[in-house]
């Protein structure tokens, strides 16, 4: 697959045949929707807590009396009926981890990538060299890049240029600054555009196989 590779004023400076390993591979939905699934759920604390019957304070002693008071018979305040009681069924500390291997991982990536370029959603540019760490530079840069739509940087190593392109897009809402070791089936599929710098490919193609 051929794309134009742009400057960071948004003109066309050469085409680029994308790695077909990475951008052409077979589109299975169900993996993408398994990993984006057991991204969420790894992403949960699951330090929720409720109290049971035996942690709540008080119901020291029989309420009333067995019989005798036309009542439904009572043996603790501590019960889940009771107001302050209590709670059964309820949620308590878990894990909520989910695992899957690595190469499936490796696999909905590509699923995702390729999706991505598929759909016009794969921006390349020759550099991501910012000369000011400025939010108003990258802003420009942005739209000169994607217009309105939200985006991904997809930075190869973390070098100095990366420190810059990270404090300048830090206050912009609709863009994200990632590393290639890091990418991610959740932000592929929520970021519309994915901006890859060219040193970024070499990096994907290691990373992802």
């Amino acid at each position: 697959m051929k794309v134009d590779v742009l400057d960071l004023k948004g003109q066309k400076v050469s085409e680029l045949e994308l790695p077909a390993t990475l951008f052409e591979a077979p589109v299975n939905i169900d993996l993408m929707h398994q990993a984006y699934v057991r991204q969420m759920a790894n992403a949960r604390l699951g330090t929720h807590q409720t109290k049971v019957r035996g942690e709540v304070r008080g119901g020291g002693r029989k309420p009333f009396k067995q019989k005798g008071t036309g009542r439904a018979r009572q043996g603790s305040t501590n019960a889940a009926q009771w107001v302050g009681g209590g709670r059964i069924h309820t949620p308590h500390p878990r894990s909520y981890e989910q695992r899957m291997p690595k190469k499936m991982r490796q696999a909905a990536l590509r699923s995702a990538l390729t999706a991505k370029a598929a759909d016009a959603g794969i921006v390349i540019v020759d550099g991501l060299d910012i000369q000011e760490s400025k939010t108003r530079v990258m802003a420009e840069v942005l739209v000169n890049l994607v217009g309105t739509s939200t985006a991904l940087l997809v930075m190869p190593v973390k070098d100095q240029n990366y420190d810059a392109v990270m404090r300048s897009a830090n206050n912009i809402d609709n863009a994200k600054v990632l590393l290639a070791s890091y990418l991610n089936i959740c932000d592929l599929l929520t970021f519309e555009k994915v901006v890859i710098p060219l040193k970024t490919i070499d990096a994907l193609v290691a990373h992802l196989g």
